[in-house]
């Protein structure tokens, strides 16, 4: 277990390079080479570290701000744009403490996929940015655009629970809650609960005894 743990801590905090090689798939999806499409992901922490956790609209779970990073944008851009498409923010309203070094993997179950991608389609790559809340909770509008992604948000612990997070996504939210946690906590050490250890051997296909 510890030597899976190591490997997953590693890896984590490795720089990577983004992939010069990206093509358009579906007219408007962008893919890598290996069929991962590249991502942003946002986690917003309020003064008191907590997190904004957000209820996708019309079900029962509860997730992150993320979105695909469009043709020509950089990471940093497609994380201001879904950032006030999915919350209602801007640039005022934030401050970006960190971001995750290279990007995050997970692969998106055969079933979940429409038949036409699935010879094409893996999953994504993300970036995960750290953002400090520097305006007001009123800020926050979950209808900025006409497909508004959550219908409630509340503010949460910064270790959240992992069984709340749809399976297949559950290893990339502990990687990037754990590598972000060094920036946020530091110069203290904030130890991840045991349940973020466990999906840390699960990404290396390594189950923990």
């Amino acid at each position: 277990m510890r030597k899976a743990i190591g490997r997953f801590f590693q890896t984590a905090v490795k720089c990577e390079r983004m992939e010069s090689n990206i093509r358009e798939f579906e007219g408007s999806i962008m893919l890598d080479r290996e069929g991962y499409r590249p991502n942003v992901g946002i986690v917003l922490v309020n003064a008191r570290n907590e997190v904004f956790w957000g209820k996708r609209v019309r079900e029962h779970s509860w997730q992150f701000p993320q979105g695909g990073i469009k043709h020509g944008e950089t990471p940093e851009q497609a994380m201001f744009r879904e950032l006030h498409e999915e919350v209602g923010l801007r640039p005022e309203h934030v401050k970006i403490l960190g971001r995750t070094r290279g990007w995050l993997r997970y692969d998106v179950p055969r079933h979940w996929v429409k038949r036409e991608w699935r010879s094409t389609y893996r999953g994504q790559k993300q970036i995960w940015f750290l953002l400090r809340l520097m305006g007001r909770d009123s800020d926050v509008c979950l209808r900025s655009s006409s497909h508004p992604e959550f219908d409630a948000w509340r503010w949460s612990d910064y270790w959240v629970p992992l069984d709340a997070v749809i399976e297949f996504k559950r290893g990339v939210y502990g990687l990037a809650l754990t590598e972000l946690s060094c920036t946020l906590f530091h110069p203290h050490r904030a130890d991840p609960p045991e349940s973020y250890r466990l999906a840390a051997a699960e990404v290396f296909g390594e189950r923990a005894e």
